[in-house]
Protein backbone atom coordinates (compact mmCIF):
# COMPACT_ATOMS: atom_id res chain seq x y z
CA UNK A 1 0.00 0.00 0.00
CA UNK A 2 1.43 3.40 -0.92
CA UNK A 3 2.43 5.90 1.78
CA UNK A 4 -0.11 8.34 0.30
CA UNK A 5 -3.03 6.02 0.90
CA UNK A 6 -1.62 4.80 4.21
CA UNK A 7 -1.63 8.34 5.52
CA UNK A 8 -5.14 8.97 4.24
CA UNK A 9 -6.27 5.89 6.15
CA UNK A 10 -4.31 6.21 9.38
CA UNK A 11 -1.83 9.07 9.27
CA UNK A 12 -2.70 11.99 11.41
CA UNK A 13 -4.57 11.09 14.47
CA UNK A 14 -6.02 14.45 14.51
CA UNK A 15 -5.73 16.71 11.89
CA UNK A 16 -2.53 18.20 12.56
CA UNK A 17 -3.03 21.82 12.69
CA UNK A 18 -5.91 22.51 10.57
CA UNK A 19 -5.76 18.36 10.75
CA UNK A 20 -4.99 19.24 8.23
CA UNK A 21 -6.56 18.34 10.73
CA UNK A 22 -9.35 17.61 12.52
CA UNK A 23 -8.14 17.40 15.97
CA UNK A 24 -10.69 16.75 17.80
CA UNK A 25 -11.73 18.09 20.87
CA UNK A 26 -13.58 16.18 23.52
CA UNK A 27 -13.54 18.58 26.41
CA UNK A 28 -16.94 18.48 28.05
CA UNK A 29 -19.00 15.34 28.42
CA UNK A 30 -22.38 16.66 29.53
CA UNK A 31 -23.05 19.82 27.59
CA UNK A 32 -26.48 21.40 27.69
CA UNK A 33 -27.66 21.92 24.14
CA UNK A 34 -27.66 25.44 22.74
CA UNK A 35 -30.42 26.71 20.52
CA UNK A 36 -30.44 24.83 17.21
CA UNK A 37 -30.81 28.20 15.49
CA UNK A 38 -27.59 29.56 17.02
CA UNK A 39 -24.35 29.51 14.99
CA UNK A 40 -23.06 26.53 16.99
CA UNK A 41 -26.44 24.83 16.69
CA UNK A 42 -26.45 25.20 12.91
CA UNK A 43 -22.89 23.88 12.81
CA UNK A 44 -23.88 20.81 14.81
CA UNK A 45 -26.87 20.12 12.57
CA UNK A 46 -24.69 20.24 9.46
CA UNK A 47 -22.12 17.94 11.04
CA UNK A 48 -24.82 15.48 12.12
CA UNK A 49 -26.04 15.33 8.52
CA UNK A 50 -22.55 14.32 7.36
CA UNK A 51 -22.84 10.98 9.17
CA UNK A 52 -24.05 8.14 6.98
CA UNK A 53 -26.69 5.57 7.91
CA UNK A 54 -24.08 3.50 9.73
CA UNK A 55 -23.07 6.44 11.91
CA UNK A 56 -19.73 7.05 10.18
CA UNK A 57 -18.13 9.77 8.09
CA UNK A 58 -17.41 8.28 4.69
CA UNK A 59 -14.81 9.85 2.44
CA UNK A 60 -16.37 9.68 -1.00
CA UNK A 61 -13.30 10.96 -2.80
CA UNK A 62 -11.05 8.10 -1.64
CA UNK A 63 -13.84 5.66 -0.71
CA UNK A 64 -13.09 4.82 2.91
CA UNK A 65 -14.77 5.26 6.28
CA UNK A 66 -12.86 7.97 8.16
CA UNK A 67 -12.95 6.78 11.76
CA UNK A 68 -10.81 9.64 13.08
CA UNK A 69 -13.02 12.31 11.54
CA UNK A 70 -16.06 10.42 12.79
CA UNK A 71 -14.71 10.79 16.32
CA UNK A 72 -14.06 14.49 15.75
CA UNK A 73 -17.64 14.88 14.62
CA UNK A 74 -18.96 13.07 17.70
CA UNK A 75 -16.84 15.26 19.99
CA UNK A 76 -18.26 18.40 18.39
CA UNK A 77 -21.85 17.14 18.58
CA UNK A 78 -21.44 16.18 22.19
CA UNK A 79 -19.94 19.50 23.21
CA UNK A 80 -22.66 21.50 21.46
CA UNK A 81 -25.48 19.19 22.53
CA UNK A 82 -28.80 18.29 20.98
CA UNK A 83 -27.71 15.20 19.05
CA UNK A 84 -27.53 12.41 21.64
CA UNK A 85 -28.94 9.79 19.30
CA UNK A 86 -26.37 10.56 16.63
CA UNK A 87 -23.53 10.42 19.16
CA UNK A 88 -24.79 7.06 20.42
CA UNK A 89 -24.94 5.81 16.84
CA UNK A 90 -21.32 6.85 16.33
CA UNK A 91 -20.32 5.03 19.50
CA UNK A 92 -22.01 1.84 18.34
CA UNK A 93 -20.50 2.12 14.86
CA UNK A 94 -16.97 2.65 16.13
CA UNK A 95 -17.25 -0.20 18.61
CA UNK A 96 -17.46 -2.47 15.55
CA UNK A 97 -14.25 -1.08 14.06
CA UNK A 98 -11.78 -0.86 16.93
CA UNK A 99 -9.07 -2.85 15.19
CA UNK A 100 -9.76 -1.25 11.81
CA UNK A 101 -9.01 2.16 13.32
CA UNK A 102 -6.29 1.41 15.84
CA UNK A 103 -4.27 -1.29 14.04
CA UNK A 104 -3.04 -2.21 10.56
CA UNK A 105 -5.24 -5.28 10.36
CA UNK A 106 -7.03 -4.15 7.18
CA UNK A 107 -3.75 -4.14 5.31
CA UNK A 108 -2.06 -7.16 6.80
CA UNK A 109 0.17 -4.97 8.95
CA UNK A 110 1.22 -5.93 12.46
CA UNK A 111 0.95 -2.35 13.69
CA UNK A 112 -0.87 -0.57 16.54
CA UNK A 113 -1.36 3.20 16.38
CA UNK A 114 -0.99 4.74 19.81
CA UNK A 115 -2.66 8.03 18.96
CA UNK A 116 -5.70 6.32 17.48
CA UNK A 117 -6.05 4.10 20.57
CA UNK A 118 -5.85 7.16 22.82
CA UNK A 119 -8.42 9.12 20.84
CA UNK A 120 -10.83 6.19 20.74
CA UNK A 121 -10.36 5.72 24.49
CA UNK A 122 -11.51 9.29 25.13
CA UNK A 123 -14.47 8.78 22.80
CA UNK A 124 -15.47 5.65 24.70
CA UNK A 125 -15.17 7.42 28.05
CA UNK A 126 -17.07 10.50 26.93
CA UNK A 127 -19.96 8.53 25.49
CA UNK A 128 -20.29 5.81 28.12
CA UNK A 129 -18.95 3.16 25.83
CA UNK A 130 -16.96 1.22 28.40
CA UNK A 131 -13.27 2.01 28.08
CA UNK A 132 -12.17 -1.42 29.26
CA UNK A 133 -14.63 -3.31 27.08
CA UNK A 134 -15.27 -1.27 23.96
CA UNK A 135 -16.21 -3.53 21.11
CA UNK A 136 -14.66 -6.36 23.08
CA UNK A 137 -11.34 -4.52 23.47
CA UNK A 138 -9.76 -3.18 26.65
CA UNK A 139 -8.62 0.21 25.31
CA UNK A 140 -6.87 1.13 28.57
CA UNK A 141 -4.75 -2.01 28.43
CA UNK A 142 -4.03 -1.53 24.73
CA UNK A 143 -2.90 2.04 25.33
CA UNK A 144 -0.84 1.15 28.41
CA UNK A 145 1.18 -1.18 26.19
CA UNK A 146 2.00 1.73 23.90
CA UNK A 147 3.56 3.83 26.69
CA UNK A 148 7.34 3.62 27.02
CA UNK A 149 8.05 2.35 30.53
CA UNK A 150 11.65 3.36 31.21
CA UNK A 151 14.59 5.42 30.01
CA UNK A 152 14.70 9.02 28.76
CA UNK A 153 11.38 8.60 26.92
CA UNK A 154 9.45 7.18 29.86
CA UNK A 155 5.80 8.15 29.46
CA UNK A 156 6.01 8.80 25.73
CA UNK A 157 3.47 7.00 23.56
CA UNK A 158 4.72 5.08 20.57
CA UNK A 159 3.23 2.99 17.80
CA UNK A 160 3.86 -0.69 17.44
CA UNK A 161 5.57 -0.37 14.08
CA UNK A 162 5.45 -2.75 11.12
CA UNK A 163 8.10 -1.30 8.82
CA UNK A 164 7.34 -3.83 6.10
CA UNK A 165 3.72 -2.77 5.64
CA UNK A 166 3.04 0.36 7.65
CA UNK A 167 5.95 2.75 7.85
CA UNK A 168 7.44 4.72 10.75
CA UNK A 169 6.08 5.65 14.16
CA UNK A 170 3.34 8.27 13.68
CA UNK A 171 2.79 9.13 17.36
CA UNK A 172 2.92 12.83 18.23
CA UNK A 173 1.56 15.33 20.74
CA UNK A 174 -2.04 15.01 19.64
CA UNK A 175 -2.02 11.38 20.69
CA UNK A 176 -0.06 12.19 23.85
CA UNK A 177 -2.76 14.66 24.88
CA UNK A 178 -5.55 12.14 24.42
CA UNK A 179 -3.46 9.51 26.19
CA UNK A 180 -3.03 11.80 29.19
CA UNK A 181 -6.75 12.58 29.28
CA UNK A 182 -7.83 8.97 28.86
CA UNK A 183 -5.36 7.35 31.25
CA UNK A 184 -5.92 9.94 33.97
CA UNK A 185 -9.65 9.30 33.84
CA UNK A 186 -9.03 5.55 33.83
CA UNK A 187 -6.71 5.87 36.89
CA UNK A 188 -4.01 4.01 34.99
CA UNK A 189 -0.65 3.57 36.70
CA UNK A 190 0.88 4.90 33.47
CA UNK A 191 -0.98 8.22 33.63
CA UNK A 192 1.57 10.08 35.75
CA UNK A 193 4.49 9.31 33.42
CA UNK A 194 2.39 10.19 30.37
CA UNK A 195 1.57 13.60 31.85
CA UNK A 196 5.16 14.16 32.92
CA UNK A 197 6.44 13.46 29.41
CA UNK A 198 3.74 15.69 27.93
CA UNK A 199 4.92 18.59 30.08
CA UNK A 200 8.45 18.28 28.71
CA UNK A 201 7.03 19.14 25.28
CA UNK A 202 6.08 22.63 26.43
CA UNK A 203 8.60 25.29 25.44
CA UNK A 204 9.71 28.20 27.57
CA UNK A 205 7.35 30.71 25.98
CA UNK A 206 4.33 28.59 26.89
CA UNK A 207 3.48 26.87 23.61
CA UNK A 208 3.64 23.13 22.92
CA UNK A 209 5.38 21.58 19.94
CA UNK A 210 3.83 18.91 17.72
CA UNK A 211 6.57 16.35 17.15
CA UNK A 212 8.66 14.39 19.64
CA UNK A 213 12.43 13.99 19.43
CA UNK A 214 13.07 11.75 16.44
CA UNK A 215 15.29 9.54 18.58
CA UNK A 216 13.42 8.06 21.56
CA UNK A 217 16.74 6.93 23.06
CA UNK A 218 18.28 10.43 23.10
CA UNK A 219 19.01 11.77 26.57
CA UNK A 220 17.07 15.02 26.03
CA UNK A 221 13.44 14.47 25.04
CA UNK A 222 12.19 17.97 25.84
CA UNK A 223 11.46 21.08 23.83
CA UNK A 224 14.56 22.31 22.02
CA UNK A 225 15.71 25.72 20.86
CA UNK A 226 14.10 26.58 17.54
CA UNK A 227 11.11 24.27 17.92
CA UNK A 228 8.04 25.57 16.08
CA UNK A 229 4.98 26.66 18.08
CA UNK A 230 1.81 24.75 17.26
CA UNK A 231 -1.42 26.60 18.00
CA UNK A 232 -3.64 23.54 17.60
CA UNK A 233 -1.58 21.40 19.97
CA UNK A 234 -1.30 24.20 22.54
CA UNK A 235 -5.03 24.81 22.49
CA UNK A 236 -5.91 21.11 22.57
CA UNK A 237 -3.87 20.63 25.72
CA UNK A 238 -6.09 23.22 27.41
CA UNK A 239 -9.32 21.79 26.02
CA UNK A 240 -8.63 18.19 26.96
CA UNK A 241 -6.74 18.51 30.24
CA UNK A 242 -8.34 21.41 32.10
CA UNK A 243 -10.89 19.07 33.64
CA UNK A 244 -8.25 16.64 34.98
CA UNK A 245 -5.76 18.96 36.68
CA UNK A 246 -6.80 18.13 40.24
CA UNK A 247 -3.76 16.78 42.05
CA UNK A 248 -1.45 17.85 39.23
CA UNK A 249 -0.17 21.37 40.04
CA UNK A 250 2.52 21.24 37.35
CA UNK A 251 -0.12 20.50 34.73
CA UNK A 252 -2.27 23.35 36.00
CA UNK A 253 0.67 25.77 35.68
CA UNK A 254 1.42 24.48 32.18
CA UNK A 255 -2.15 25.11 31.06
CA UNK A 256 -2.04 28.62 32.48
CA UNK A 257 1.12 29.36 30.50
CA UNK A 258 -0.41 27.84 27.36
CA UNK A 259 -3.46 30.08 27.63
CA UNK A 260 -1.23 33.13 28.04
CA UNK A 261 0.68 32.16 24.90
CA UNK A 262 -2.57 31.75 22.95
CA UNK A 263 -3.83 35.14 24.09
CA UNK A 264 -0.59 36.82 22.99
CA UNK A 265 -0.77 35.21 19.55
CA UNK A 266 -4.37 36.01 18.64
CA UNK A 267 -4.50 38.23 15.57
CA UNK A 268 -6.14 41.64 15.61
CA UNK A 269 -9.18 40.30 13.72
CA UNK A 270 -9.72 37.59 16.34
CA UNK A 271 -8.36 34.69 14.30
CA UNK A 272 -5.50 32.27 14.86
CA UNK A 273 -3.09 30.59 12.49
CA UNK A 274 -1.60 27.15 12.90
CA UNK A 275 1.96 26.03 12.21
CA UNK A 276 4.00 25.65 9.04
CA UNK A 277 1.74 25.47 5.96
CA UNK A 278 -1.31 26.33 8.09
CA UNK A 279 0.19 29.44 9.71
CA UNK A 280 -2.29 31.78 7.99
CA UNK A 281 -5.63 32.41 9.70
CA UNK A 282 -7.89 29.36 9.42
CA UNK A 283 -11.05 27.95 10.97
CA UNK A 284 -9.40 24.82 12.39
CA UNK A 285 -6.85 26.65 14.51
CA UNK A 286 -9.22 29.48 15.40
CA UNK A 287 -11.94 27.01 16.39
CA UNK A 288 -9.87 25.00 18.85
CA UNK A 289 -8.25 28.20 20.22
CA UNK A 290 -11.70 29.71 20.81
CA UNK A 291 -12.75 26.51 22.58
CA UNK A 292 -9.62 26.59 24.75
CA UNK A 293 -10.12 30.24 25.66
CA UNK A 294 -13.73 29.58 26.66
CA UNK A 295 -12.70 26.62 28.81
CA UNK A 296 -10.06 28.80 30.47
CA UNK A 297 -12.54 31.60 31.14
CA UNK A 298 -10.92 34.04 28.69
CA UNK A 299 -14.19 35.17 27.18
CA UNK A 300 -12.83 38.17 25.33
CA UNK A 301 -10.40 35.99 23.40
CA UNK A 302 -13.07 33.33 22.81
CA UNK A 303 -15.74 35.74 21.58
CA UNK A 304 -13.37 37.54 19.21
CA UNK A 305 -12.29 34.23 17.74
CA UNK A 306 -15.88 33.04 17.43
CA UNK A 307 -16.84 36.27 15.72
CA UNK A 308 -14.20 35.65 13.07
CA UNK A 309 -15.43 32.07 12.62
CA UNK A 310 -19.03 33.22 12.19
CA UNK A 311 -18.04 35.13 9.06
CA UNK A 312 -16.98 31.83 7.47
CA UNK A 313 -20.20 29.98 8.28
CA UNK A 314 -22.76 29.26 5.58
CA UNK A 315 -26.00 30.99 6.54
CA UNK A 316 -28.89 33.03 5.21
CA UNK A 317 -31.25 32.23 2.36
CA UNK A 318 -29.55 29.50 0.32
CA UNK A 319 -32.36 28.18 -1.86
CA UNK A 320 -31.31 28.08 -5.49
CA UNK A 321 -27.66 28.76 -4.70
CA UNK A 322 -24.66 26.39 -4.99
CA UNK A 323 -24.66 26.15 -1.16
CA UNK A 324 -28.27 25.04 -0.80
CA UNK A 325 -28.49 22.39 1.92
CA UNK A 326 -25.15 23.35 3.47
CA UNK A 327 -26.33 25.77 6.16
CA UNK A 328 -24.10 25.63 9.22
CA UNK A 329 -20.90 24.46 7.52
CA UNK A 330 -17.76 26.47 8.28
CA UNK A 331 -15.12 27.12 5.62
CA UNK A 332 -11.41 26.66 6.25
CA UNK A 333 -10.70 30.25 5.20
CA UNK A 334 -12.11 33.16 3.21
CA UNK A 335 -10.84 31.87 -0.13
CA UNK A 336 -12.52 28.51 0.45
CA UNK A 337 -15.77 30.23 1.37
CA UNK A 338 -15.79 32.39 -1.79
CA UNK A 339 -15.05 29.41 -4.02
CA UNK A 340 -17.94 27.45 -2.50
CA UNK A 341 -20.30 30.37 -3.06
CA UNK A 342 -19.61 29.91 -6.76
CA UNK A 343 -19.17 26.15 -7.01
CA UNK A 344 -20.72 24.61 -3.89
CA UNK A 345 -19.19 21.83 -1.81
CA UNK A 346 -18.41 18.74 -3.86
CA UNK A 347 -16.81 15.37 -3.26
CA UNK A 348 -13.29 16.77 -3.62
CA UNK A 349 -13.78 19.61 -1.11
CA UNK A 350 -16.22 18.13 1.40
CA UNK A 351 -13.50 16.52 3.51
CA UNK A 352 -11.88 19.88 4.24
CA UNK A 353 -15.26 21.43 5.11
CA UNK A 354 -16.05 18.57 7.47
CA UNK A 355 -12.71 18.94 9.24
CA UNK A 356 -12.88 22.69 9.60
CA UNK A 357 -16.49 22.55 10.78
CA UNK A 358 -15.74 19.86 13.38
CA UNK A 359 -13.17 22.15 14.98
CA UNK A 360 -14.95 25.44 14.41
CA UNK A 361 -18.45 24.55 15.61
CA UNK A 362 -17.49 24.13 19.31
CA UNK A 363 -15.57 27.40 19.02
CA UNK A 364 -18.80 29.14 17.99
CA UNK A 365 -20.26 28.29 21.40
CA UNK A 366 -18.46 31.35 22.78
CA UNK A 367 -21.12 33.48 21.10
CA UNK A 368 -23.81 32.07 23.38
CA UNK A 369 -22.04 30.56 26.39
CA UNK A 370 -19.24 32.97 27.18
CA UNK A 371 -20.62 35.66 29.45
Amino acid sequence: MSQHHWRHRFGAVVVASALTTSLVVGGSTSAQAVSPSSPAGHGASWLADQLNKKGLIHNGQFDFDDYGLTIDTAFALQEIGGHKKKVAKVRRALSKHVDNYTTGVDFGADAVFAGAVAKLLVLAQNTGGGARHFGGVNLVKRLNKRVIGSGPSKGRIQDKVDLTNAGPDTANMFGQIFAARGLLRAHSDKAHSVVKFLLTQQCGKGFFRLDFNADPDAADQGCAKGDTPDTDVTALVVVELTSVTQGHPALKRALRDAVRWLKRHQKANGSFGGAGPTSASNANSTGVAAYAARVAGKCGVARDAAGWLAKLQVKGSLSGTPLAGERGAVAYDRATFKTAQQSGIDQTTRDQWRRSSAQAAPGLLALSRCG
